[in-house]
């Protein structure tokens, strides 16, 4: 058995159904100070290796998986989502919300498999090359493709339409 904490212990407490729902928490890694950034990745380090217990996943999921971004995103969205759903109270529509999350972890597992760390051996990810005239090419994308100077409009112009008039009907 792990010496790790139990996740169950990291759960908010249950909301009585008379207080006010709270707006659910985003972790934002780049917007956090660093000393929360840091107890958040412990955090979620506690709750990655029951994962990795639980689900077999230590084939799947790098022992480095926090140095690499795109892991450390995919886990949280899954911890996030993993609290919200067996920690929340059940929400209408949502009755098979454990056996979705699931179904969403093992559609994310294979995004966690890092060849180069396969070994066991840390490998940093590769920074892409700069490429020449990369930038002026963006600029010139903003200020001349039609995506982007096009007037406005909607693809379902419409019933948007019908909408807004059935709200302000005439007098």
């Amino acid at each position: 058995m792990s010496d790790e904490p139990d996740p169950a212990l990291l759960w908010p407490p249950a909301m009585p159904p008379a207080a006010e729902a709270a707006e659910p928490q985003r972790w934002v890694w780049d917007a956090m100070e660093p000393a929360e950034r840091q107890d958040r990745l412990r955090e979620l380090r506690i709750w990655v290796n029951w994962l990795r217990i639980t689900f077999e996943l230590h084939n799947q999921i790098p022992e480095c998986w926090y140095r690499h971004k795109p892991v450390r995103e995919a886990l949280t969205a899954l911890y996030v989502g993993w609290i919200r759903t067996y920690a929340s109270e059940q929400v209408p529509g949502r009755e098979l919300g454990e056996a979705d999350w699931i179904n969403t972890l093992y559609n994310i597992t294979p995004r966690l498999q890092l060849a180069t760390c396969a070994t066991g051996a840390h490998e940093p990810p590769p920074h892409p090359p700069a490429l020449p005239g990369a930038r002026e090419n963006f600029q010139a994308y903003l200020s001349a493709s039609d995506d982007m100077t096009a007037p406005p409009r909607h693809p379902a112009k419409a019933e948007v339409d019908r909408r807004a008039q059935a709200a302000d009907p005439p007098l």
